[in-house]
């Protein structure tokens, strides 16, 4: 198998590439390095199933050869990217899937698309199904992302009607492990570096909204088997177990024995309230549910985040 990855120096995208090369494909990442890490990578290059395409998939896309799969994971994720980034994230969700589907097209290949649980907006439902339309406003400043998402979603189904395409829809849940960004700006990240340099640990609201966290390698056995699948329709995978944003900065605090305290700032405009996957779908479609405990995967993110601010030369 040859797998085209785009994004695939970002976090999931890393992850995804070392997965795929383990199960032996050749994997092709391509990358403009906007908010992907050539630290993610580093370990692969020079690896003969690997090569590095440094891209902005907003363009033309073009590679030789066969094509088994293209995964479009390219697009700005933290709220603080796609606030930084609004049209880059706007275009990679829009012509950046138009180019990913195209070259699936040319290749006749597979086409995964990374959506986001964001399409559902502040959720009227709960818990979130995929048959839940959502609840997006699209000219708030959230808007690029969600929109770009339920954009590309919409592209994505109309390239497997119209065009036969052989496509997969994931749309992914709160998820964290090693190679997050010590500035990402997302909740979980944050709390971690705030935690170990004893900060005060920053909550927006009363910390009551809730949010449910999947450890990477549970993510990407989950999108794995939806590729493996025929399942054309979105999937959600993520990890059901719910938890407030105030108890996971409790959480942080306690097995960091840090001396941090909370403090609670402005709730931004239209962040959601609450977040949980029905992940009944993947359970059934796709034999998939998380197996990695919060507990576990926190020690092992923490590790890495810790090593991450000692190599920076900050005194943790």
């Amino acid at each position: 198998m040859r797998t085209i990855i785009t994004g695939g120096a970002g976090f999931i995208g890393s992850h995804l590439c070392d997965y795929l090369i383990e199960k032996g494909h050749e994997v092709v990442c391509i990358d403009n390095l906007l908010t992907g890490k050539m630290d993610n990578i580093v370990h692969v290059i020079g690896n003969c199933q690997f090569r590095f395409i440094k891209h902005n998939v907003s363009d033309y896309i073009y590679v030789d050869g066969q094509v088994d799969n293209v995964l479009h994971f390219a697009s700005p994720a933290s709220p603080s990217d796609y606030l930084e980034f609004p049209i880059q994230t706007l275009k990679v969700g829009s012509l950046g899937t138009l180019h990913s589907l195209g070259l699936a097209k040319a290749k006749r290949a597979r086409f995964l698309l990374a959506s986001t649980s964001e399409v559902y907006g502040d959720p009227q439902i709960h818990p979130q199904p995929e048959d839940y339309w959502g609840h997006v406003n699209p000219v708030g400043p959230r808007g690029v992302y969600d929109e770009a998402k339920r954009f590309a979603e919409a592209m994505t189904m109309a390239y497997h009607r119209f065009h036969g395409i052989d496509t997969r829809i994931v749309r992914i849940f709160n998820t964290y492990g090693p190679r997050m960004r010590v500035n990402d700006g997302r909740a979980l990240p944050n709390f971690m570096c705030q935690a170990l340099r004893n900060e005060d640990i920053t909550v927006f609201g009363d910390g009551s909204q809730t949010r449910s966290f999947c450890y990477i390698s549970d993510l990407v056995e989950g999108i794995y088997q939806l590729l493996l699948s025929h399942e054309h329709d979105p999937v959600n995978i993520g990890n059901p177990e719910e938890i407030t944003i105030r108890q996971l900065a409790q959480e942080m605090i306690a097995l960091t024995n840090s001396k941090s305290k909370i403090v609670f700032k402005q709730l931004p405009v239209d962040d959601p309230k609450i977040r949980q996957p029905d992940i009944s779908k993947a359970r059934t479609v796709l034999k998939w549910e998380p197996k990695v405990l919060r507990a576990e995967g926190m020690r092992k993110t923490l590790a890495y985040f810790r090593d991450e601010l000692i190599s920076g030369g900050k005194r943790v």
